[in-house]
């Protein structure tokens, strides 16, 4: 599914099920070793699908540790994302001098949960809500909204090492294309020194229970 939304540059491997009693990866391990079983399950398959998508870039497997914001930390000159919810795992991955960056989000197919969209909307995204419910009211356009802006925020941070609010993104939605525009509501200020980002687009799809989204920025300013 993701592998549908991305540039030729960014590959993506995904999974809809773990593999019982798969071991973590070496390197790995103390960062689940108090986990549930589920959350070892997701870790593991989400990883494994990173590191495949590594070798679909020529790249050899790695340890894919945290940074201080929980970012994943990505071998050098890779940009790349995580995602996973429950049914579905899946990692994308390009070289750094083909994309900025790249952030992608897979959730469930439902309404979010009762109190949940008050915390997501900016200024905006409610007109936006019921513009798009009124064309196709079987898509869950709030899910899809918090999934959205998932992917920007992923997409963002390597940017600007920043951090992202829901409050802090504007949407815009393409029910047609299938596509969004994130209107960016405070600086984007770039660690490499690029013009500021303002903006951040990307694509959806909405199939087999899920709502996946992606953004990719690229490629670097020369």
């Amino acid at each position: 599914m993701i592998d549908k939304l991305l540039p030729p540059a960014v590959r993506a491997v995904q999974a809809y099920g773990d593999v019982p009693d798969e071991p973590p990866y070496p390197g790995e391990a103390d960062l689940i070793a108090l986990a549930v079983e589920g959350r070892r399950r997701e870790f593991i398959t989400t990883r494994r699908c990173a590191r495949q998508a590594l070798g679909l870039l020529g790249l050899p497997p790695a340890p894919i540790r945290p940074g201080p914001k929980r970012e994943p930390v990505w071998p050098a000159g890779v940009v790349g994302s995580l995602t996973h919810c429950t049914g579905y795992r899946a990692a994308a991955v390009a070289r750094a001098t083909d994309v900025s960056s790249v952030g992608i989000d897979a959730e469930p197919h439902a309404p979010l949960p009762e109190g949940v969209l008050d915390s997501v909307v900016a200024p905006g995204d409610a007109e936006t809500l019921r513009r798009v419910t009124a064309r196709d009211p079987a898509t869950h356009w709030d899910r899809l909204l918090f999934s959205a802006k998932e992917s920007v925020y992923k997409a963002w941070f390597p940017l600007t090492r920043r951090w992202l609010g829901f409050e802090d993104a504007c949407l815009e939605i393409d029910p047609v294309a299938r596509t969004f525009t994130a209107h960016l509501l405070i600086a984007g200020d770039r660690l490499d020194g690029s013009p500021p980002l303002t903006e951040l687009r990307g694509s959806f799809l909405v199939a087999r229970g899920l709502v996946v989204t992606a953004v990719v920025s690229g490629p670097p300013e020369r």
